[in-house]
């Protein structure tokens, strides 16, 4: 195995320059022009590679522009498809790169989205060039995917998720490890819920009984839903934003809130989304209404066979390099939840260790990114050599 982490350490000044690079560019979902750019880079890196890129503009379900899906195809000696997949987008605004730069400390790399998820972006395209060098090519397809959305539901790119995931054998996502190193196995099923309240407007003091509190209801709605929490195992219920009414003299005759639901397994998720649906349908308040969006609902990921045995692979590799190779369930989603729904087999964090993803200390531990570059793309190999994985 010395020979990956040889290839590997050789592609180390190149992905700290490249890192370097995208970090220092605002990326933010909806930012089309930063999403542009750093596409542009990439997709650059790629060619230079050997992969023929194609570019898939998307947008959101009410055909506002998110950005290109970046796909890159390297041709193999075998018969598998393979796909790693990662996101361009961060969830930073723009000015944050110019506020807090890209900077090397103690070992550890910082700036916006560096671990979440550039780093593992460019992780995967060392890999692959890592394949390149050593000759590795027993897959029939290698695929790179990066997505312009992931950090807002990928509401664009589920087409082209489900339709990559279809075609592939294995999908190896690039999220990140987890801080302690852990791979990632399983993931919750998200939905960003939306209700809106329509009641009456009146006066609050001459007359307020002609008016249809929307601000109480959403209170009420609010207390009915925090009480979901604990009802099934693993089920959360968070009322995230909440706004109604403009004035304390006038009875609120509007108002919305943002809520987040998520869930291990697919039988609980739909139950609590049951639930939540006819809270919203039975009235709290006489004379208001209430209506709910559900938002890029996203299913649960858990384990199957398939995982299992890339479990074990990437293992084998770890064995072979020196790397320990753990995994771990994560209450957060990402693109593999919607792979794993297409039947691929899937495991996730693949990229270096990183941390503290959408905060201001976010960090990738830059002496894993050699062993985690190597551990990839053993992995490639030996899923590469599998009848059935």
């Amino acid at each position: 195995m010395d020979p990956l982490l040889t290839a590997a350490g050789n592609r180390l000044t190149a992905y700290h320059e490249r890192l370097a690079q995208l970090v220092g560019i605002d990326s933010g979902s909806g930012h089309l022009d930063g999403l542009r750019e750093v596409a542009d880079l990439v997709q650059t890196w790629c060619l230079a590679a050997g992969l023929a890129v194609e570019r898939e503009p998307v947008a959101d379900p009410s055909g506002v522009p998110l950005g290109d899906v970046l796909i890159a195809r390297r041709r193999g000696h075998g018969s598998r498809r393979i796909l790693l997949a990662g996101h361009l987008d961060t969830v930073f605004p723009p000015g944050t790169a110019a506020v807090r730069p890209f900077r090397i400390q103690d070992g550890r790399a910082y700036g916006p989205g560096v671990s979440d998820d550039k780093g593992g972006v460019l992780a995967g395209l060392a890999a692959i060039e890592v394949s390149a060098a050593l000759g590795l090519e027993q897959y029939g397809e290698l695929i790179l995917v990066c997505t312009p959305d992931e950090e807002i539901g990928s509401p664009g790119s589920r087409a082209v998720l489900r339709t990559l995931g279809a075609e592939a054998d294995v999908a190896l996502c690039l999220e990140c490890a987890r801080d302690n190193g852990d791979l990632v196995s399983a993931r919750k099923g998200v939905a960003d819920l939306e209700i809106t309240l329509r009641g009456r407007a009146a006066h609050a003091g001459i007359e307020p009984e002609r008016g249809a509190s929307a601000l109480l209801a959403a209170a009420r709605l609010t207390i009915a839903l925090d009480a979901l929490n604990g009802r099934w195992p693993g089920v959360t219920v968070n009322v995230g934003h909440l706004h109604a009414g403009d004035r304390p003299n006038v009875i609120a005759d509007r108002g919305r809130m943002l809520i987040d639901l998520r869930a291990w397994r697919p039988g609980e998720y739909e139950a609590a989304l049951a639930e939540i649906r006819r809270l919203v349908a039975a009235p709290t308040v006489s004379g208001v209404r209430a209506k709910l969006a559900v938002h890029a609902p996203t299913p649960p990921w858990q384990t199957g066979p398939g995982g299992h045995r890339l479990i074990e692979l990437a293992a084998k590799v770890g064995a072979g390099l020196g790397v320990p190779v753990s995994h771990t369930a994560t209450g957060g989603c990402a693109d593999a939840n919607l792979l794993a729904e297409t039947g691929a087999a899937v495991l996730d964090g693949l990229g270096p260790i990183g941390g503290a993803d959408h905060s201001p200390s976010e960090w990738l531990d830059l002496d894993s990114v050699v062993p985690r570059i190597a551990l990839l793309a053993g992995l490639i190999d030996l899923v590469s050599a599998e009848t059935d994985a």
